[in-house]
């Protein structure tokens, strides 16, 4: 186990807009989960599809109505004319209770659950997609202010070799030439240390703002990884987690749905219903009189077992969606399978990569040490020198993009099998 970032990550606390924040993996996923619109609005259906789960009664719930009404009964051009008294006045009030019944309420029902399920699944997938980008982009932000503090050594080495030539030549050791390359080698490491601040003052400002940061805050990016190798069985993830994927789930769901909507349909066009209603009705108050009426009707539906009639082909299709339903299950699941597969022969082939760039940055490093002991010797020029220490600078930098490469690589495996990337190493990593 080695970490993902060679020297410790360090900020200068006296930065011109202020002092600068702590801010670390955890505190910054709470940030976007939080502030993230489009999770936001999913909390809106959660929130709504949950009520309406918990309010299942209302299914059954009587039509309740009341009704009060005025009237005036009188000639116009006729007789007396217009009247407006007792005598032609007449009021009316009325309250109704209607409550219809059929077999496909138990259907409907169901249906309101597993659309609230199916949201939970949605806003848990939402936000777990969420903290791995959160967790790609903050190491990889690690990974850019790392190398902007190799590139920082690298000017200041630079310029340390400059300044020394500069001196030799006064002295006549060395030709001109020699002090015209370590100028144009100190030019190109202040050239890359710029072109490398503006890159990370940007990704940066992008990350801030997936948190609802204003982009003029200072923050220390305080966690660091340690590259674990992950070794896992393809065959076995596959097992132990594809039934708990989302996209799995989500088609599950989806066909437990479609099967209960075609029974829903089937019970609601074929089966016979019930309506029950209570009606009262008062129109005289001097005398009072007013009159009480209940109803009881069945219906009994005809045209659904005809064959060919519209309400018979309903039935039809809703098979049709069930089986379309049951590939795209099939579907997803081969492509979960070859993802798997893949991510895991890549972990396998990438480890290699990282230990063959740890090796070659070790090599780079010893020849530099050796490099610049034959230079002080006089021994080389100064040409040979700079050409040591950009491959140094190189191999570092290979070692690093290995490693982010790598533990990306990890990030994805484990949304392929939907477990938290810390339980994934812990459980499957081994000791280099």
């Amino acid at each position: 186990m080695f970490a993902l970032c060679l020297p410790a990550l360090q900020f200068n606390l006296e930065a011109q807009t202020g002092t600068v924040k702590e801010l670390s993996l955890n505190e910054a996923i709470t940030l976007a989960l939080d502030y993230n619109l489009n999770l936001r609005k999913s909390r809106i259906d959660l929130t709504s599809s949950g009520y309406s789960e918990k309010k299942l009664w209302a299914e059954i719930f009587p039509t309740i109505s009341a009704s009060a009404s005025i009237s005036n009964r009188s000639s116009l051009f006729s007789g007396d004319g217009f009247e407006f008294n007792e005598n032609t006045r007449g009021y009316s009030a009325g309250f109704g209770i209607s409550l219809g019944l059929n077999a496909g309420i138990p259907y409907a029902m169901r249906s309101i659950k597993l659309a609230h399920q199916g949201n939970i699944l949605r806003y848990e997938d939402a936000r777990n997609q969420i903290s791995i980008q959160v967790t790609k982009k903050y190491y990889s932000l690690v990974g850019e202010k790392n190398r902007i503090l190799l590139l920082e050594d690298d000017l200041r080495l630079s310029q340390r070799h400059l300044d020394r030539n500069q001196v030799l030549f006064r002295n006549g050791l060395i030709r001109e030439l020699t002090v015209i390359q370590s100028r144009l080698a100190y030019e190109n490491a202040r050239l890359n240390l710029s072109a490398a601040n503006i890159s990370y003052n940007n990704n940066m400002a992008e990350f801030l703002a997936m948190l609802g940061i204003e982009q003029n805050a200072n923050f220390l990016l305080t966690d660091n990884v340690n590259i674990t190798k992950v070794s896992a069985n393809s065959e076995l993830l596959i097992t132990k987690y594809l039934p708990g994927r989302p996209d799995i789930v989500r088609n599950l769901q989806e066909i437990e749905r479609l099967i209960n909507a075609g029974k829903q349909s089937l019970m609601q066009t074929r089966a016979p219903s019930v309506n029950l209603s209570v009606d009262w009705n008062s129109q005289n108050f001097n005398p009072f009189s007013d009159t009480l009426t209940g109803r009881a009707a069945v219906s009994i539906p005809i045209d659904p077992f005809i064959p060919g009639t519209s309400r018979n082909q309903a039935a039809g299709r809703a098979s049709d969606s069930v089986e379309k339903a049951r590939l795209d299950l099939e579907i997803a699941e081969n492509d979960a399978k070859t993802q798997i597969r893949s991510l895991t022969a890549l972990l396998h082939n990438s480890w290699d990569s990282i230990l063959i760039a740890r090796m070659g940055f070790e090599v780079a490093e010893r020849n530099y040490q050796l490099t610049e002991q034959a230079f002080n010797n006089g021994t080389i020029e100064s040409l040979v020198l700079e050409d040591a220490r950009n491959n140094l600078a190189n191999a570092r930098q290979r070692l690093y993009q290995n490693e982010l490469s790598y533990f990306n690589m990890i990030l994805d495996l484990s949304a392929a099998v939907n477990v938290d990337w810390n339980y994934l190493i812990q459980t499957y990593g081994a000791a280099r």
